[in-house]
């Protein structure tokens, strides 16, 4: 069997995977679940993760070159990791909107951005549930609902750091690191994007004026010929098919 045959096989499965890992997470960190229903979405979270890294290590086993395929699947790691990223597959769709991908560089722009910002809104929702989750209940902790968490995550992804919400524990502060650069990443795909759009537009501008001014070039050194011709040879026929007054 191939990756490509296994992945038409389980990816289904594990779209439905990436659902429920989110739903059960964030049950049980929202609601402050405990007991039975902890243990449930526990072991929800668990089952889930388990099937991406399943998939992942037999999608590794089956590869011709398991070393240039783990160089080359790192987004595949970051899934296995953190499994609701593969909801990022699911903006796909927005990528293939009218309008959207009339050239080539169009077309490329459009994913980049689309995955950017699904990548960065989902990376912020998962960032507030798990900084919820390791600050809530800490001595000194500011973030003690998921609505302060939300707004931090917000804060922190956009680098703009009021400080009316800091993390306390080594969990959280590491979280905040991950949406800093994830914040930065997100700015540079942005201005990248633009730039490009800008590029080719100033581009296509500029082509539409070199064709005219070569156009205008060669019938201007036609004329000249056929005056040369005329002056040279007055009783000739300019090549050109009309008579010079």
């Amino acid at each position: 069997m191939d990756e490509n045959t296994w992945r038409r096989r389980t990816g289904p499965a594990l779209l439905v995977a990436s659902i429920a890992f989110l739903l059960a997470y964030s049950w049980r960190v929202i609601t402050e679940a405990d007991g039975t229903p902890a243990l449930f979405a526990n072991i929800v979270v668990l089952v889930t993760w388990t099937m991406f890294v399943i998939d992942y290590l037999v999608r590794l086993s089956i590869a011709p070159d398991r070393w240039l395929w783990f160089r080359t699947h790192l987004a595949d790691l970051a899934i296995t990791l953190i499994p609701v990223l593969r909801l990022v597959r699911v903006a796909r769709v927005f990528t293939h909107l009218p309008g959207l991908r009339r050239t080539r560089a169009a077309a490329l722009r459009t994913r980049i951005l689309v995955y950017g910002l699904a990548s960065t809104l989902i990376l912020v929702y998962i960032a507030s549930l798990q900084v919820l989750d390791a600050e809530r209940g800490a001595p000194g902790a500011t973030i003690v609902s998921f609505g302060d968490a939300l707004w931090w995550a917000c804060v922190t992804a956009t680098t703009t750091g009021f400080g009316d919400l800091t993390p306390v524990t080594v969990t959280g502060r590491f979280v905040g690191v991950i949406l800093m650069f994830g914040g930065v990443a997100l700015a540079g795909v942005i201005t990248a994007t633009l730039a490009s759009w800008v590029v080719e537009r100033g581009a296509h501008g500029d082509d539409g004026a070199d064709a005219a001014t070569k156009a205008e070039v060669r019938a201007l050194r036609d004329d000249i010929a056929a005056l040369r011709a005329a002056i040279i040879h007055p009783g000739e026929e300019p090549s050109g098919g009309d008579r010079v007054p």
